[in-house]
């Protein structure tokens, strides 16, 4: 399996302290006095600036606001200043009413720079985010070892092939994300519902920073006391387990214990799942009614999720194989 490797984008200073918030005349010092960064510079003297820069300035202006000294952290790699971060009791953190966290991992690093915003954390209201790992590409992330276990799994891709559907479905099986949402550019129609059908989110560019916090917010159980009450893992809504054709042959059983039930919750978790798509094509296409959008594909999907637990148990009680046919 071949995955194209994209060559790294390069930017001005000006670009750079536009995306990061940073004066010009600070990101020069970080450079030269501490030596933060190592732009390549043309031969007009330009400094350019790649990805992995723009991830570092961002961190070391949230890690420097929160009393650290520049010099004592200004050498200090990314993998190691994001350890640092995600150990801050940040603003955000702070503000969260929903306990622990949403670990993140993410795939490309202009995304993670947009993640690690305080842009985008506005727009997530009283959610939290902990980027956990960043991968620079999908090649990487293949052979990457994760430093902790994440809920949501984020990638963006320029263009999605059938090769990017198997090697996103290789990382969810290898390191067992909870939900995980593509965001891309071109793709055929094709690839795009079979990745839908398979229980990913798919999202194409342009989104902005609103939408996409709108997005990892579909992800969350609304009301995660009783998620808890229930016996959920976590605060993620699972991604579907079953397919449409495994809940029509069990709602075609016929038992006699339990009477209608494999049929009444196959059929339930049908129309639910029905509904929580239906929800996240309108949260793709209404950007002014996202944040409803968003609420009501996490009601349908928490309400399918548990469902499914009742239809395992259900299962379990009447001898039922749902591994037949499964999603």
């Amino acid at each position: 399996m071949s995955i194209t490797t994209p060559t790294s984008l390069l930017f001005r200073i000006g670009a750079v302290s536009k995306t990061t918030g940073i004066p010009v005349s600070t990101l020069r010092i970080w450079e030269t006095r501490y030596g933060a960064f190592s732009p390549v510079k043309t031969q007009g003297r330009q400094r350019l600036f790649a990805e992995h820069d723009v991830s570092k300035a961002i961190l070391l202006k949230q890690l420097s606001s929160e009393g650290h000294s520049i010099s004592a952290i200004a050498n200090l790699d990314l993998d190691q200043l994001r350890r640092m971060r995600n150990v801050q009791p940040s603003a955000q953190a702070k503000l969260s009413t929903r306990g622990e966290p949403l670990s993140l991992a993410v795939v490309g690093l202009g995304m993670a720079n947009r993640i690690e915003s305080k842009k985008f954390a506005s727009g997530l209201k009283q959610n939290a985010v902990k980027v956990t790992d960043v991968m620079q590409d999908l090649a990487s992330a293949m052979t990457a070892e994760l430093s902790e276990q994440s809920q949501v799994l984020l990638i963006k891709v320029n263009t999605l092939q059938t090769t990017v559907h198997t090697a996103v479905q290789a990382l969810i099986h290898q390191h067992k994300f909870a939900q995980t949402i593509v965001i891309y550019n071109f793709a055929p129609e094709s690839v795009v519902q079979a990745m839908k059908f398979s229980g990913l989110i798919v999202r194409r560019e342009p989104i902005s920073d609103s939408e996409l916090a709108e997005l990892i917010q579909s992800v969350l159980f609304v009301d995660q006391a009783r998620a808890q009450e229930f016996g959920t893992s976590g605060s993620v809504i699972s991604s579907r387990k079953y397919s449409d054709e495994t809940l029509t042959r069990v709602a075609g059983i016929s038992t006699n214990v339990l009477c209608e039930c494999p049929r009444h919750v196959a059929e339930l978790i049908a129309q639910l799942a029905s509904f929580e798509e239906y929800s996240q094509e309108c949260l793709n296409k209404n950007a002014d009614d996202a944040h409803l959008h968003a609420y009501l594909r996490s009601i349908s999907g928490s309400a399918r999720s548990l469902f499914e637990n009742a239809l395992e148990k259900i299962a379990l009680h009447e001898g039922i194989d749902l591994h037949e046919g499964k999603a």
